[in-house]
């Protein structure tokens, strides 16, 4: 019976680690970290990673995050259709729904780390 079965199988998918070796020219990173000031406010730091040479294209500082912040940062980042393939996020809330909207609209693939994995932004998240 073996014999008459289909041996052939499906190669595994890629790795992360292949994924990102891959597209790391068209790969980018998004993430926020915070900067406590002097009169101990905290200041939230918007970052934009490019990975092929872990140059940072673009950063914003707001004392309040918002969504529609964070959109407009994304657009001043990437400006006259200037937007890599792929951009990696983690899964944040204030990367809401308008964030998500204008990904879509730049034509950018979302690519979400798993959940509790800081490993997968090693670069980004400090």
């Amino acid at each position: 019976m073996s014999k008459y079965l289909d041996r052939h199988r499906k190669p595994p998918s890629q790795t992360w680690r292949t994924f990102l070796e891959n597209h790391v020219k068209n790969l980018v990173a998004v993430d926020f970290f915070t900067v406590p000031t002097l009169r101990f406010q905290v200041l939230y730091v918007f970052l934009v990673l490019a990975h092929e040479r872990r140059r940072i294209l673009h950063f914003g500082v707001t004392a309040h995050p918002t969504a529609e912040w964070t959109t407009q940062q994304l657009r001043e980042a990437f400006p006259w259709d200037t937007a890599p393939r792929y951009l990696l996020r983690d899964r944040d809330r204030i990367f809401g729904d308008a964030f998500s909207k204008q990904v879509q609209d730049m034509a950018l693939q979302e690519l979400l780390s798993a959940p509790r994995s800081p490993w997968q932004r090693a670069y980004v998240d400090l």
